[in-house]
């Protein structure tokens, strides 16, 4: 199973940004997407929220839309 996450708007983005802060520190993942965890497990379901990119760094899968640009860079 995967999820796409989706963010709309500046609550919406802080929000976001929140649950994936918490879901990075469930999964073991540093603030840069590298996994530091100890668990099979955290490995295992890592493919429902995030894709794996270039230098074994996870990136959340997620849509992000604002009319703002200054949400979108505190996001970032």
């Amino acid at each position: 199973r995967e999820i796409v996450h989706l963010q709309t708007g500046q609550c919406g983005n802080q929000i976001g940004a929140a649950f994936w802060q918490q879901i990075s520190g469930e999964h073991g993942l540093d603030g840069s997407g590298v996994y530091n965890g100890t668990s099979e497990l955290q490995l295992e379901r890592m493919s429902v929220y995030f894709n794996e990119g270039a230098g074994n760094k996870y990136v959340p899968r997620a849509v992000l839309v604002d009319l703002e640009p200054g949400t979108m860079d505190a996001v970032r």
